[in-house]
């Protein structure tokens, strides 16, 4: 489904990032997005996903930090995410909500001072 996520880096606690998505594979209007992360010794997990009409929905852990939207014409879906925490250190990835069984690379993120 060529799932290609970009935009992770280094960032102080507080810092912001801003993480992008690209789909060209996937059936884009008539699926919901989601954004998800996997930490060092965790399972992956979703933290936020957007409806095919744009309606978002967040896990506790980053409610109120991130915010999810998409771009349903140019099959992009983008995470933006404000005042990051340690426990916000993740690889991060992009995917149909629920899930293929095919995952992109995967953009990681640290947060540290």
């Amino acid at each position: 489904v060529g799932l290609v996520e970009s935009g992770g880096g280094l960032v102080q606690p507080g810092g912001s990032l801003r993480l992008s998505c690209t789909a060209p594979g996937v059936p884009f209007t008539i699926n919901a997005m989601g954004w998800y992360r996997q930490a060092p010794g965790k399972e992956r997990e979703l933290i936020a996903r957007v409806t095919s009409r744009g309606a978002p929905d967040y896990a506790d852990s980053v409610k109120g930090r991130f915010t999810i939207s998409r771009d349903n014409a140019k099959k992009s879906v983008t995470l933006q995410m404000d005042n990051l925490k340690p426990e916000d250190t993740a690889v991060y990835y992009c995917n149909r909500n629920p899930p293929y069984s095919t995952w992109g690379q995967g953009t990681p993120v640290t947060v540290s001072s």
